[in-house]
């Protein structure tokens, strides 16, 4: 290989068209001495190959198809898929795992909640239902607790269990409707 100093020297010289006369004067002048520059650095192995890139133009090249190349492809994606499938079928329990417990926790949390509102419902009705307060909307709209002769006790008179009756209680005396 060509070190960019080497390069650069061969190429300075080339475009010149001439080699340095002093330059070659000076480095046979110091061989024949046996003396060399302290300073030099002595030449790197294959300093003296050069590569240069010649433009090739392939547009007018047409591809021929490789028959056994078609075969190597499809075996290719066949194993993709069997690798494919395979790891599929691995990690698809796992991942049904994991949603199966995050669907458990999530129906566990709504529990808890339907069991909160429940509580707070039954404090609710407890609180609506309480005798202080039916007692205190009693008063409110001046209803007060029924006189005996007020009281109607019903009883089923047919087998059929109907209470619904044009009668009068048994205190009071029977009238028939007539119209």
């Amino acid at each position: 290989m060509a070190t960019l100093a080497t390069y650069f020297r061969e190429t300075s010289a080339k475009r010149s068209g001439r080699i340095n006369a002093d330059a070659v004067a000076a480095h046979r002048l110091d061989a024949a001495r046996g003396q060399q520059d302290s300073f030099v650095l002595r030449a790197l192995p294959h300093d003296d190959i050069y590569f240069y890139s010649k433009r090739i133009d392939n547009q007018r090249l047409v591809r021929q198809a490789d028959p056994e190349s078609r075969g190597e492809c499809w075996s290719a994606v066949g194993a993709a898929a069997v690798l494919l499938m395979l790891g599929a079928s691995i990690i698809a329990p796992h991942v049904g795992s994991v949603l199966a417990g995050y669907r458990l926790e999530s129906l566990r949390t709504e529990r808890q909640s339907l069991i909160d509102q429940k509580r707070e419902l039954e404090v609710r009705e407890a609180g609506l239902l309480s005798p202080e307060r039916l007692n205190g909307l009693a008063k409110a709209h001046s209803l007060g607790s029924p006189a005996s002769n007020e009281v109607f006790h019903l009883e089923a008179a047919s087998a059929d269990g109907n209470f619904a009756r044009n009668q009068a209680p048994d205190s009071a005396p029977a009238q028939s409707v007539t119209q």
